[in-house]
C-alpha cells in the first residue's frame, strides 16, 4: 500500500487551480464551427480565445466572410481594403449576412441585434463593429 503522500502527489494535478490551455477535445466545437473556413481562421480563433488579443480579429473576420463569399470573389479578400462593400464587392446577401452574424456570435461569444447592423456596409465597418462588440461586457439576454 502506498503512503498517503504518494497518492496525493499522483492526483495533485487534477485539482490544480492553474488554468490550462484548451485541449484538442475542448476545441472540437470551435473546429466544427470553422470547418469551411481557411485553416488560419481556426488558429486565430483558438489563439484569440486563449489570449483575448485583438490582433487576431482581422484574420478571424476575413475567414468568416470568406466562408460565405463565392469562390470567384474570394481573391478580393487576399489583400482586402476596408472599403470593400459587403454586398456589391463580395456578393454577401441578407441571408449570408445572417449566417455570418450567427457564426460570429458563436465564435466571439457575443450577441448581435439586427438593428446594430444597419450601418455595417463595408469590411472596415465589420472590423470596427466586431472590435467594439468584443470589448463590451456581456449583456443579459432578453426574455
Amino acid at each position: 500500500m502506498k503512503p498517503l503522500s504518494e497518492n496525493l502527489a499522483e492526483t495533485d494535478h487534477l485539482y490544480s487551480p492553474v488554468a490550462k490551455s484548451p485541449s484538442v477535445e475542448t476545441d472540437d466545437p470551435l473546429r466544427e464551427l470553422l470547418k469551411r473556413c481557411p485553416a488560419s481562421t481556426y488558429q486565430a480563433a483558438r489563439l484569440y480565445r486563449q489570449s483575448g488579443d485583438p490582433r487576431h480579429l482581422p484574420t478571424i473576420i476575413l475567414g468568416l466572410l470568406e466562408k460565405f463569399v463565392e469562390p470567384e470573389l474570394r481573391i478580393k479578400l487576399r489583400q482586402p481594403a476596408d472599403t470593400l462593400c459587403l454586398a456589391a464587392d463580395l456578393g454577401i446577401d441578407s441571408l449570408s449576412m445572417m449566417e455570418i452574424v450567427i457564426l460570429a456570435e458563436e465564435v466571439f461569444a457575443i450577441s448581435i441585434k439586427n438593428e446594430e447592423l444597419r450601418s455595417v456596409r463595408t469590411l472596415g465597418d465589420v472590423k470596427q463593429f466586431i472590435a467594439e462588440k468584443v470589448r463590451q461586457p456581456p449583456q443579459p439576454h432578453d426574455t
